[in-house]
């Protein structure tokens, strides 16, 4: 008989509020370290960059009246390999759009996405009926 591992897995919702997003961005840092990854290590940084862009998005661009955002984590893979880290909005008609040219030296915004690609190995997003998306982003572990 073969013994199912369930994988790790982090959800809150939020508000859609920059405080809200500060929440995400510091709880994922927390359930990492109960999972068995310190603060200070790159996964944390890594994640917590990707956390902090994509729920800024979330409030600035996905947001509705009366409706917050869903973080998600999870440890996927067969060793524990992935981090895949999601953020639900209700915003299903806004979908992101990475850049194909990079932003002005000077511009206040407009790299959000470029770091998210950067730190990791593979992202999108998919709608979340009925009227909402999700935007994903997958950390290697190692």
């Amino acid at each position: 008989m073969k013994t199912q591992i369930s994988p790790l897995r982090f959800s809150q919702l939020l508000s859609s509020t920059p405080r809200g997003a500060r929440l995400a961005r510091l709880l994922t840092v927390q359930q990492l370290d109960a999972w068995g990854w310190p603060p200070a290590c790159t996964v944390s940084e890594s994640a917590a960059l990707v956390v902090a862009e994509l729920t800024a998005n979330a409030v600035t661009h996905g947001c509705a009246q009366g409706r917050g955002f869903r973080l998600g984590l999870t440890v996927e893979g067969p060793d524990a390999g992935t981090l895949r880290v999601e953020v639900t909005d209700a915003r299903g008609d806004r979908a992101p759009r990475p850049r194909t040219t990079a932003p002005e030296p000077i511009a206040e915004s407009g790299r959000g996405l470029l770091l998210v690609e950067a730190l990791s190995t593979r992202w999108g997003w998919e709608p979340w009926p009925p009227s909402g998306k999700t935007v994903w982003a997958c950390l290697p572990l190692s």
